[in-house]
């Protein structure tokens, strides 16, 4: 032997490298095994975290349908307390109308007992006086039927006498007028009161 050491056998560093390796080896198993165990435990909570916020998301979405539902009964209930304070004034103003027109109808009457001397100054005087309640009522959106020389609508006037005509192209039309009608919008606030003609053939020779 010279003295030297022996050198058949690996070196003192690597020796100490295999030994720290085989030391860690188990560690790093251990971590893995846990990382792995953990997987279906993060997995796991986020599928519930996932499924909470989808529920959340359905639930927002139904309280927004129901807020619009609201708002949209809300709105058609205005519209349904417009329309009927609408009607419930068109019939305050047919009423009054009404009595306005009864007026009309004297006036009328006044004027067709004074004949042809319509150019008096009483005649004139009632005419004005007509003429003004008539536009005045107009203002309110009242109009007059037009009836004479249209078919008969029960709709719109009263038959309250007939005229026999041999033509059959009048039969059921209108052909006097005793009584004039008026509408407001689309209701009738007072029918006319008219003659109907009623066609009746010619007797054979």
């Amino acid at each position: 032997m010279n003295g030297n050491p022996r050198t058949d056998g690996p070196p003192q560093e690597e020796q100490g490298q295999e030994a720290a390796a085989a030391t860690a080896t188990p560690e790093t198993s251990t971590e893995q095994q846990s990382a792995q165990a953990a997987a279906p435990a993060v997995d796991a909570e986020r599928q519930r975290l996932e499924a909470e916020l989808d529920a959340t998301r359905k639930r927002v979405d139904q309280l927004a349908r129901a807020y619009q539902e609201l708002m949209k009964d809300r709105e058609e209930f205005k519209q349904r307390l417009t329309r009927e304070r609408e009607r419930m004034m068109d019939v305050e103003r047919g009423n009054v109308a009404t009595t306005l027109l009864e007026a009309v109808d004297e006036l009328d009457r006044c004027l067709a007992m004074s004949g042809e001397d319509t150019s008096s100054p009483l005649a004139q005087g009632v005419k004005m006086i007509r003429d003004g309640l008539l536009s005045k009522l107009q203002q309110t959106g009242i109009e007059r039927i037009q009836v004479v020389g249209l078919p008969y609508d029960p709709n719109t006037a009263e038959a309250t006498d007939m005229e026999l005509t041999p033509n059959p192209d009048e039969d059921q039309k209108v052909v006097a007028e005793a009584r004039a009608g008026y509408r407001l919008k689309d209701r009738i606030i007072r029918p006319a009161r008219v003659k109907v003609a009623k066609y009746v053939a010619p007797a054979q020779a």
